[in-house]
């Protein structure tokens, strides 16, 4: 049966599969379409924008993902994790009187948070990262762990001395790589393994000295897809390292990989999938980047494995997780949670509370079990005030559900997006609670929205700061030979956005063992850039160019790419 989104007003089903889920865990049907349900998960986390900020209980200097002016308290990483604060100390009674959402907003702005989210513990100058852990001297990469010397990167792992790529992993001295894996000494590569000393690829595996090729299995010295001398290769690979000559190799390689046919879903080792961008994935609907999910629906962007979940964002390593974001390492059993990560277990409405276990509304609680909006609680009486609270989370939310019905049959909303009055139990932390402007969420690269659309949903919006706007020189020249090392003094200006940058000694040095050009974009535009390069988070249905047969991905009708079912894109390229 179609319901309708609260948000959007577009239609949707839950299906069977997805019921069965819902009634077994005793969860009701979801009243968002999966976007906004998606949309509404992201905008929990700022992986990007880092301020320098005072920690508010030593006054020191400390780096946050929470803007100074944050109505938040925020306490240095180290400072948060000790046992120098109590989070049961701002425990307060559940109040029947009031909304469960409005007691949790409450609680938040009177518990501390954590000022990033990354593992400083096993970190080595690695300041300037988050969602992240495990990184030695690296500077700006986010949602990547065990990395070394990696710079201006998002969702990178177990890479060294690479800079400016997006989902890579395994790989050394590479520059503009996107969802690869095992390359070296290699450029602007896209869904390539085991490749190196190559630049402008696609769809290759185990290719070495290539240059301008799609879908090569294994060869060597090879250029537009054509075998070459060693002394072609080298004097084509003399043409990668200016800023004019990666400019119009991009523009020749956009248009030269249209001509080789597109798997219909980037990923291998699958059964009964659908989605992009996953692997050795079973029962997986609707899942995108991600790997290792069983029996799991609108999963994305899944960091280890999950096993029994349905709409999550970030998570991994758990099971039986609904409706959260950025959970794992032995998570069992969260429904809306965020930012709750170490053996986690049997929470609700929960945020930032590690090692934790049958908690309900808490915020910032570790080591504890039985509490409800941080006040400790028995065994017994955490088992019967629960059920009363959802009782009374229903109750609020139908009463308010009619009100604003009233208010929409009265004609008072006019914008294509509403934010619903009437949350209830069952549905994840509304727009209002989100901490962080939408603008700074992953949520605006995924679902853009205009500053009034992001105010009329409730969110937050943050104006450009005109500081980091200021008029400056652009980064001209047009390769890496005449940059000298005062550069590094200087403020850039973004050919853009206009946005002021910098360049780091560390990135300076990388970039001329790279043989790289200075960035003539900031890292914001140049993330976005490589994010517009994938393909989206929606799904399809076309027909397969070879045999016609009905295929669903991620290339829509109107995409020019030639698109093949998976048995015909294999017989093609081996």
């Amino acid at each position: 049966m179609s319901k309708n989104c609260k948000h959007c007003g577009s239609n949707f089903t839950v299906r069977e599969e997805d019921k069965v889920f819902l009634e077994n865990n005793k969860i009701p049907e979801p009243t968002l379409c999966i976007d906004c349900r998606e949309r509404r998960r992201l905008a929990q986390g700022n992986q990007l924008y880092l301020y320098k900020r005072k920690c508010d209980l030593t006054g020191k200097e400390i780096i946050s993902n929470y803007h100074p002016d944050s109505p938040y308290k925020v306490y240095n990483q180290n400072i948060w994790y000790s046992d120098k604060w109590d989070p049961l100390e701002f425990g307060r009674e559940y109040d029947f009187s009031k909304s469960f959402f409005e007691q949790f907003k409450e609680l938040g702005l009177a518990v501390p948070r954590p000022s990033l989210h990354r593992g400083f513990q096993y970190d080595e100058n690695s300041d300037y990262t988050n969602y992240a852990g495990k990184n030695k001297d690296c500077y700006m990469i986010f949602d990547s762990d065990e990395n070394r010397e990696c710079y201006y990167s998002y969702s990178i792992n177990s890479s060294e001395s690479c800079m400016d790529c997006y989902r890579v992993r395994g790989s050394e001295l590479c520059y503009e790589l996107i969802d690869s894996e095992k390359c070296y000494n290699s450029a602007f590569l896209q869904d390539c393994i085991n490749c190196s000393d190559s630049y402008f690829l696609q769809n290759c595996i185990g290719c070495k000295n290539c240059i301008m090729c799609s879908n090569l299995r294994n060869k060597q010295y090879c250029v537009n897809n054509v075998q070459v001398s060693k002394e072609e290769y080298e004097k084509q690979r003399a043409k990668c390292f200016s800023l004019k000559d990666i400019t119009d190799g991009n523009k020749y390689f956009n248009s030269f990989k249209l001509k080789f046919p597109k798997k219909s879903i980037h990923g291998t080792q699958n059964e009964n999938v659908i989605g992009d961008y996953i692997s050795g994935c079973k029962n997986a609907y609707h899942c995108f980047d991600s790997a290792a999910l069983w029996d799991c629906s609108y999963v994305f962007q899944a960091f280890n494995p999950l096993k029994n979940c349905m709409d999550i964002q970030e998570c991994g390593d758990g099971e039986l997780l609904y409706e959260s974001a950025f959970c794992g390492y032995g998570a069992y059993n969260l429904k809306f949670c965020s930012h709750c990560l170490g053996t986690c277990s049997d929470m609700e409405y929960c945020y930032h509370c590690p090692h934790s276990s049958n908690l309900f509304g808490c915020i910032g609680v570790q080591h504890k079990k039985y509490c409800i909006l941080n006040k400790q609680y028995s065994e017994q009486e955490y088992k019967e005030l629960i059920p009363k609270i959802i009782e009374h989370m229903k109750q609020d939310g139908r009463a308010h559900g009619a009100s604003a019905q009233v208010e929409q049959e009265s004609g008072s909303a006019s914008c294509s997006y509403t934010e619903p009055k009437n949350w209830t139990y069952g549905e994840f932390f509304p727009a209002e609670l989100s901490p962080f402007p939408y603008n700074e969420t992953i949520a605006q690269i995924h679902y853009p929205l205009e500053k009034d659309e992001a105010i009329k949903l409730g969110y937050q919006w943050r104006e450009k700061n005109k500081e980091e706007f200021k008029d400056a020189t652009y980064a001209s020249l047009n390769t890496i030979q005449g940059v000298k090392d005062n550069v590094t003094e200087e403020l850039l200006k973004c050919a853009v956005s206009g946005r002021n940058y910098k360049i780091t000694k560390a990135e300076l040095a990388l970039l001329r063992k790279l043989n790289m050009p200075l960035p003539a974009e900031c890292f914001f535009e140049r993330n976005n850039r490589r994010n517009a390069m994938r393909n989206k988070r929606k799904l399809y249905e076309r027909k397969c160019v070879k045999t016609g047969e009905n295929i669903t991905t991620t290339y829509e009708s109107e995409n020019p790419a030639i698109v093949y079912c998976e048995d015909c894109y294999l017989s093609e390229t081996y």
